[in-house]
């Protein structure tokens, strides 16, 4: 072999090798992957709030699509859904409470690891239950609750983080972590719901989810163990590994599945003839269901010239998008058009939820730089907002010997203890 040949191969082999150390040693896309999350969990969770007066009637016994209706379309698909457990209204009632609280946990990254199975398992319920009642948005929101649970979305900008940097301010002063009874509580109680779900086959036809739900709940009370008793082990860096690939590759999959959107969604435009002619923008314009500002919406119509532009840039910029990915430039600028036209689809014609569950996908993409400076700027506001309120407290005020009043000192008001 010559020398040349036998230095591309050495070459190859370190690039190789710096690849597989860095998937390995670390969750990649910390920042991306907590904006989806907290992108997916908050439009789920404002969309279970709007419709609970209507609960019932989507999801519920009172839904057309009656339990007994659902329960053989479920036999024949194999699809998964707690609600088929039991058709009582007070079991319909527990499954929806849980979904919308897991949802608001989730938001704010408190127990990732059971949140996010409990999101899971609660998104699934209910649009299982009803499959007719879903729209573009429900089937992302679905998809990525699947993803998230294999991620480590809450490494930053969550209560998980938080508690995470005390245990390490314990440990760098030489103090063991503090003593976590909650995330043993959390994993019995999941784990006596586990058992007997899979003893009686409730939890679907399908291999995939039991498999899943097992391996979480068997690698998280395995990583509490070695945390807990054996930090330095060999095992928990196994693990460790493992997390990590997990995480990479969710997110991965998390990215093709935002690119296939756009690229099945562009190709089938290309193919179709209301896009060429404009009519699958123009009508939509038209109709009275998706038009909550129809002066708005009017004034858009009206014009043959900008129906056509918002037609062919919706196509174009979903059929280029993927193979945009290569360069960060022109990759940002379609994102923010991308955006854009979600944000534009929300207000005209009114459907919040799918956008807002289109621009948390899409958020996978965001430059780092940028989620930093967002996450500064949202820091500052609520550091601002905060001092605002502080100043506006009055201390109590004691009377000097001379007369004149100072400030009471913090943790002497008026016999009760000021708490931070």
């Amino acid at each position: 072999m010559s020398t040349s040949a036998e230095y591309r191969v050495r070459s190859t082999a370190r690039r190789l090798a710096r690849a597989i150390q860095l998937v390995t040693s670390m969750p990649l896309g910390a920042y991306q992957s907590a904006v989806v999350r907290i992108g997916v969990s908050a439009t789920y969770l404002l969309f279970l709030l709007r419709e609970l007066p209507h609960r019932r009637e989507l999801y519920g016994p009172d839904s057309p699509w009656r339990w007994d209706m659902a329960r053989r379309l479920l036999e024949s698909n194999d699809a998964f859904t707690v609600l088929m457990w039991s058709d009582s209204t007070l079991w319909f009632e527990v499954v929806y409470g849980l979904t919308l609280v897991s949802a608001a946990l989730l938001t704010v990254g408190w127990r990732t690891r059971v949140t996010s199975v409990l999101f899971l398992v609660g998104v699934l319920s209910l649009q299982n239950r009803s499959i007719f009642m879903g729209d573009g948005g429900d089937n992302v929101i679905h998809l990525m609750a699947i993803y998230l649970v294999l991620t480590r979305c809450a490494r930053v900008w969550s209560l998980d983080a938080r508690r995470a940097a005390r245990d390490a301010e314990r440990h760098s002063a030489g103090h063991r972590p503090a003593r976590d009874i909650v995330g043993p509580v959390l994993w019995a109680a999941s784990g006596s719901v586990l058992v007997p779900a899979t003893i009686t086959e409730g939890l679907g036809g399908t291999w995939w989810l039991p498999s899943l739900l097992w391996a979480l709940w068997l690698g998280n009370g395995l990583w509490w163990v070695l945390r807990r008793h054996a930090p330095e082990a060999e095992l928990r860096t196994l693990l460790d590994v493992l997390a990590n690939l997990a995480h990479n590759a969710g997110l991965l999959v998390i990215m093709a599945e935002v690119c296939l959107i756009y690229a099945t969604a562009g190709w089938y435009k290309v193919q179709g003839s209301r896009w060429q002619d404009g009519t699958a923008l123009y009508y939509p314009l038209k109709l009275d269901y998706f038009t909550p500002w129809p002066e708005l919406s009017g004034l858009f119509a009206s014009s043959a010239l900008v129906v056509m532009v918002l037609t062919y840039a919706t196509v174009i910029v979903q059929v280029a998008f993927p193979f945009t990915l290569f360069n960060r430039r022109v990759k940002n600028v379609l994102l923010v058009l991308m955006i854009g036209e979600h944000a534009g689809i929300a207000v005209l014609l009114g459907l919040p939820f799918f956008s807002m569950a289109m621009i948390a996908a899409d958020a996978v993409f965001l430059p780092t730089a940028f989620l930093l400076w967002l996450g500064g700027r949202v820091t500052s506001g609520r550091d601002r907002l905060s001092s605002r309120a502080g100043s506006k407290v009055r201390l109590p005020r004691q009377r000097r010997a001379d007369g004149e009043e100072e400030p009471l000192p913090h943790g002497h008001g008026g016999g009760h203890t000021l708490v931070g």
